[in-house]
C-alpha cells in the first residue's frame, strides 16, 4: 500500500451488510416500506385464514389438513375466501408496521451497547440484541395490532361452524362494542402479548444469530475488506428467515391456537383459557395445541422469509450516504 493512502480498517462480513437506524431516511423506509409489505401482505395473507380456520374447527369438521381447508374455502366462497378479513389488515399494517419498525430498530441499537463490553460471540451478541428488540417492538405496536386481529379474524370465520356472519370489518366492531365494550377488541390481549411478543423475541434472535452463523460457515468471519454480493447477501438473508420461522413457529403454536379461538368467541360462547385447554385436549390430546402447525410454520417461513429479504433490501435504497 502507498504510504498516501489511508488504511481502512477492515470489518467482518456480516457487519458490512448491517445498516443502522441513523443512517437511514425515515420518510422514505414509512413510504416505500408500506407499499412493499402490502405487497407482501396480498401474496400470504391466505396462509393466515387456513391456520385460523383450522384452529377453531370442531372435531367433526372434516378438515383434517390444510390442503382439505383450501378445497372447502374454495368450494364454498371461491378466491376471495382466501381473502376474508383482509380489508381490517391492511388497513391497520401501515400503522403497526411503523411502530413495530421503529421500536425494534432503536431497541435493537441500544442493545448492542449494552451488551458490547461483554466479550460474547457475535452470534450470542446478535441473539441477545435482536431477540430484545423483536420483544419490545412486538409489546409497543399489540395495541394497535390486537383489535384488528380480533376483526379480521371474526370475518375469516364468519359462517363457519356455526360462527356469525357479519357485513365487513366496521359491523364486527360495532357488534363487538355493543355486546363486550372496548374490552371485546381486546380479548385475547394477554395471550397475544404472551404469544406474538415471545414469537417475536425467538424469531429476531433466530435470525441474527443465524446470519452471523451462517457467515461464518461461508468463510466470512475474519476481517476482510471484500464486501459480499447481492445475491450472497439475499441468500444468508432469506436462509436466516426460514431458520427464525421453523423455531419460532415450533414454540409459540400452542399459545396461538388458544388465542385465535378465545379471540372469534362471541359472547355467548365465551370460555376461559382453562376451558379451551381442555376441549382441546379433550378433542385432540396434545396435538390439538398444535393445529395449522402446517400452515403456520409456511406462513412463518415465507412471511418472515420475504419480510426480511424486503425489510433489508428497503434499508439498502433508503441509507442515507454520507456528503463529503
Amino acid at each position: 500500500m502507498d504510504s498516501g493512502e489511508i488504511a481502512r480498517p477492515k470489518i467482518p462480513a456480516f457487519e458490512q451488510t448491517e445498516i443502522n437506524w441513523d443512517k437511514l431516511d425515515k420518510t422514505k423506509l414509512y413510504v416505500v416500506g408500506a407499499g412493499l409489505f402490502s405487497g407482501v401482505t396480498v401474496a400470504l395473507y391466505p396462509a393466515s385464514v387456513i391456520k385460523t380456520r383450522m384452529q377453531v374447527a370442531s372435531k367433526d369438521a372434516a378438515q383434517n389438513n390444510a390442503f382439505a381447508a383450501i378445497r372447502n374455502i374454495l368450494k364454498v366462497d371461491g378466491i376471495p375466501g382466501l381473502y376474508r378479513g383482509f380489508g381490517t389488515v391492511i388497513t391497520g399494517a401501515v400503522p403497526v408496521r411503523i411502530i413495530f419498525l421503529t421500536s425494534l430498530e432503536t431497541t435493537k441499537a441500544a442493545s448492542l451497547k449494552l451488551v458490547e463490553p461483554f466479550k460474547l460471540s457475535e452470534p450470542v451478541k446478535a441473539a441477545i440484541a435482536n431477540g430484545v428488540a423483536g420483544m419490545a417492538a412486538s409489546l409497543c405496536s399489540q395495541a394497535v395490532f390486537v383489535p384488528i386481529d380480533v376483526v379480521s379474524q371474526r370475518l375469516m370465520v364468519q359462517g363457519y361452524s356455526g360462527y356469525a356472519n357479519y357485513n365487513g370489518g366496521l359491523d364486527v366492531a360495532r357488534k363487538i362494542l355493543k355486546s363486550d365494550g372496548i374490552r371485546g377488541l381486546y380479548r385475547g390481549f394477554g395471550l397475544s402479548v404472551m404469544t406474538y411478543s415471545p414469537s417475536s423475541a425467538v424469531w429476531w434472535a433466530s435470525y441474527g444469530s443465524s446470519q452471523r452463523i451462517i457467515w461464518r460457515l461461508l468463510g466470512h468471519c475474519n476481517e476482510t475488506e471484500t464486501v459480499p454480493s447481492q445475491w450472497n447477501i439475499m441468500c444468508v438473508q432469506a436462509t436466516g428467515g426460514i431458520v427464525a420461522g421453523v423455531v419460532a413457529a415450533c414454540i409459540t403454536t400452542p399459545l396461538d391456537t388458544i388465542k385465535t379461538r378465545l379471540q372469534v368467541m362471541d359472547s355467548k360462547q365465551r370460555q376461559t383459557v382453562r376451558q379451551v385447554v381442555k376441549r382441546l385436549i379433550v378433542e385432540d390430546g396434545w396435538k390439538g395445541f398444535y393445529r395449522g402447525l402446517g400452515p403456520r410454520f409456511f406462513s412463518m417461513s415465507a412471511w418472515g422469509t420475504t419480510m426480511i429479504v424486503t425489510y433489508e433490501y428497503l434499508k439498502r435504497i433508503c441509507f442515507k450516504s454520507e456528503e463529503v
